[in-house]
């Protein structure tokens, strides 16, 4: 209960403080009789900037705790998260393609000194994870990412969420949309996070259309790095999951993107 103390010391006493559930648990919906905000215990300095573009809930205040922690509270959203099919939409596309061009984002995670994630970085991370794991499949998927490896090309460097599962985009009453929980953001290849929602959520013959919301044309190469992509971060994934299940379903989705990727290149 002590988090719950400090935060209310913090706010003050006519407030009441309950856990907005997640993983870390350090984010928590403060109420009063007036009012309703959602409050994180040391979120990303970059929340601010987020919040001036319209990317999250707005930023309503910062606070610094007795014990060193920062407190920061936004605007609480009355609004639904966006469902597996919603994620085919024009305007998830359109939000996707304003954070990805954004100058100001990247410039800002580049002050905080955010080393690019690159494809040799990520290929360096699943070669080691290999030397743990007795699997075919893991095998035969990092021997196909070394040798088709694309080549890192800085212009194509965005922020990247990394974490763009529908549960994480959140739609208001009157239909605008929020990206949340940047806890993980990176600098890194658009197509990092391109395949995770085209491959999860939109149908292929969709691709071209989706992307023109989005804003670039869909091309063939980019389809091969988010290809790339989408087998690394699969294998990565697949690393200590102890979930029997979810491990077969994990190596049963890296067999079929192998396989795609053989016809493809057939």
């Amino acid at each position: 209960m002590n988090m719950y103390s400090d935060i209310i010391g913090a706010l003050g006493e006519e407030w009441t403080v309950a856990s907005a559930g997640g993983i870390t648990g350090e984010a928590y919906v403060a109420t009063t009789r007036q009012q309703k905000i959602f409050v994180k215990r040391n979120s990303s300095p970059f929340l601010a900037i987020l919040s001036a573009e319209g990317i999250v809930p707005k930023l309503l205040w910062t606070k610094r705790m007795f014990n060193g922690d920062v407190l920061s509270a936004q605007q609480f959203i009355e609004g639904r998260e966006l469902s597996p099919t919603d994620m085919k939409r024009s305007d998830v596309a359109a939000q996707l393609g304003k954070i990805h061009h954004s100058k100001e984002l990247l410039f800002m995670l580049q002050q905080l000194n955010h080393t690019p994630v690159t494809s040799t970085l990520l290929l360096r991370q699943c070669a080691a994870y290999e030397q743990d794991e007795a699997d075919v499949t893991i095998d035969e998927a990092i021997r196909w990412l070394t040798t088709h490896q694309p080549i890192d090309d800085e212009r194509e460097l965005v922020v990247c969420h990394s974490d763009l599962n529908h549960n994480n985009w959140i739609e208001d009453e009157t239909g605008l949309l929020y990206l949340t929980d940047w806890d993980d953001a990176i600098i890194a290849d658009r197509a990092f996070d391109l395949a995770m929602v085209v491959y999860s959520y939109v149908d292929e013959a969709d691709w071209e259309m989706w992307f023109s919301h989005y804003g670039i044309r869909y091309t063939s190469e980019l389809h091969y790095r988010m290809h790339w992509y989408a087998i690394a971060q699969t294998v990565l994934t697949l690393y200590g999951e102890q979930n029997g299940i979810a491990r077969a379903e994990g190596l049963t989705v890296l067999r079929e993107l192998l396989d795609e990727a053989d016809e493809r290149t057939q």
